[in-house]
């Protein structure tokens, strides 16, 4: 089997922390485009218009291994060009992501609530790894895992890019113990511990998850550890990492988590409201270092709002 080439390096830095896009030239079969302009004309003006992706040639903006491009240079299947799309404003995330530990080879975020981990959607400088590759000096930082935007607590970066395969493979593997805090409304009905196993389905363009018939690919364990005034705080074990995963099996109990803004039922809050945030923290991370073979055990120094001011019973 052929092996690939090795990508070449981008000639523009990051900004704000994200790299700048690179595109690869189709082949042109046909002979559609005499020109780099022509093609980037075609593949971008229904995003853009034509007349931005010339002042973004004139500007200089699009570049490639041997600088700025002007768009006249002839067309060349296999080229690679970059550039730096223009960042939407976004509303600033007012919590400080905090490092629970950091090494050559990773870092262990406290990532705050309502801050994405990685570039998606409408949220792209205000993501805990554009923060952290600015904030840490670390361009080449990677996630092995994502955690969802609503939910605080530990994240798992990698330093160094040929690490990054060997973190990633143990959530892939579920070779990590995750154990997950929250808040939820209390009902003494409700049998615990149990654990709850179900198919979870995640329709792309749909908000909320659901719980469908068939092979089981979700399963979590949910333990009560405390109560008062009518909630509970309850630990949550997953054994696997569905989408909205604790977040639906806690609503399929009928103990939606505090502030779901999606279950059970979902809502629009504003974008710049962080008055509720979800009562769902990623409190503790344990794993055999896939480098060197050291038990690793961390734990998030995050409370729980609904939580903290009390008593724990």
């Amino acid at each position: 089997m052929r092996r690939r080439s090795p990508l070449p390096p981008a000639p523009l830095p990051q900004r704000a922390g994200i790299d700048p896009v690179r595109v690869r030239l189709p082949a042109d079969p046909d002979g559609v485009w005499g020109t780099v302009r022509d093609h980037l004309v075609d593949r971008f003006q229904g995003a853009i218009g034509a007349g931005r992706v010339d002042a973004m040639l004139d500007a200089g903006r699009f570049v490639g291994a041997d600088g700025a491009l002007s768009g006249s240079e002839p067309y060349a299947a296999g080229r690679y060009v970059w550039f730096h799309r223009d960042f939407a404003p976004e509303v600033p995330v007012p919590f400080e992501v905090g490092i629970v530990h950091r090494d050559e080879r990773i870092v262990i975020a406290d990532k705050p609530h309502f801050l994405a981990t990685t570039p998606r959607g409408r949220h792209i400088t205000e993501t805990a790894l554009a923060r952290l590759r600015r904030d840490l000096g670390l361009p080449a930082l990677q996630p092995a895992h994502r955690l969802d935007r609503l939910t605080a607590g530990l994240a798992l970066f990698v330093v160094r890019p040929e690490d990054r395969g060997a973190y990633q493979n143990l959530f892939s593997g579920r070779r990590v113990r995750k154990e997950y805090e929250a808040v939820a409304p209390h009902d003494g009905t409700v049998a615990l511990p149990v654990t709850v196993r179900s198919r979870i389905v995640k329709e792309r363009g749909v908000m909320a998850a659901r719980e469908k018939d068939g092979a089981v690919n979700a399963e979590s364990r949910i333990e009560l550890v405390g109560r008062r005034g009518g909630l509970g705080r309850y630990r949550l074990l997953p054994a696997t990492g569905r989408t909205h995963q604790l977040r639906v099996h806690m609503n399929g109990l009928r103990l939606p988590i505090l502030h779901d803004p999606v279950y059970p039922v979902v809502g629009d809050p504003a974008p710049d409201d962080f008055t509720a945030p979800l009562q769902l923290l990623a409190k503790v991370l344990e794993f055999t270092d896939p480098v060197d073979g050291r038990a690793r055990r961390f734990e998030s120094g995050l409370r729980l709002a609904e939580w903290a001011d009390g008593p724990i019973a």
